[in-house]
């Protein structure tokens, strides 16, 4: 991969992650890598009864997502082609192990570490956190009718889990930097001057040489 730029946004459900990639994407003139989200046929049986559908959920999510990064790698950053990820493949961790049995999780784990063991990893990570309140409220907004039996409860446990492995994240990946924004203060859909601090932020990070 070399020095080709590969950010990745992370964040929450609801909380805004595609469409920022999408403003970054066309800011920096970078390719937009989309995950994909409607189309895991488990996901509406995964939200109506989590412990009975996670495991086909999460493995879904996960050779998809794989497909898609070592397309990525194939096409585009091995030919000095700069990447914008509405996701990081790390997070399948996040829901796995909030939402798989223990026996299920270990097998899951060993299939995440052989597939994603080669794998292109970004060299900037924006995380994008907000309220649960926020959350629902965009959720409830942006009408996926696969999300509109997401728990309150589930939801909150899922910020939870994103604050400490984001923690855990930049304790064993000091290379990586980690760019936050607060969804709840920054409105950088309708408000241009908001999008315009996030672009600024980011690019002080490219001259401080943290992305080449």
């Amino acid at each position: 991969m070399g020095n080709t730029p590969f950010i990745a946004v992370e964040g929450p459900i609801g909380v805004g992650k595609t469409s920022l990639a999408q403003k970054l994407a066309s800011q920096f003139e970078y390719t937009l890598l989309k995950e994909i989200v409607e189309e895991n046929p488990f996901l509406g049986k995964f939200y109506d009864n989590i412990e009975e559908w996670s495991f086909q959920t999460e493995m879904f999510f996960l050779c998809n997502r794989f497909k898609q990064l070592e397309d990525i790698e194939t096409y585009y950053l091995n030919q000095n082609k700069p990447v914008i990820s509405d996701y990081h493949i790390s997070k399948n961790l996040i829901f796995a192990e909030r939402t798989l049995k223990e026996a299920q999780y270990k097998k899951y784990v060993q299939i995440y570490d052989i597939l994603t063991k080669d794998m292109p990893r970004p060299n900037m990570i924006i995380y994008l956190h907000a309220s649960l309140d926020k959350l629902l409220e965009r959720i409830r907004m942006r009408g996926r009718e696969v999300e509109q039996n997401i728990q309150a409860s589930y939801l909150e446990q899922l910020l939870r889990d994103y604050e400490l492995f984001m923690e855990k994240f930049e304790r064993e990946h000091p290379d990586i930097p980690v760019i936050r924004f607060n969804g709840d203060n920054l409105d950088f859909v309708k408000h241009q001057d908001d999008l315009d601090y996030m672009i600024q932020t980011i690019e002080n990070h490219f001259k401080k040489g943290e992305v080449i």
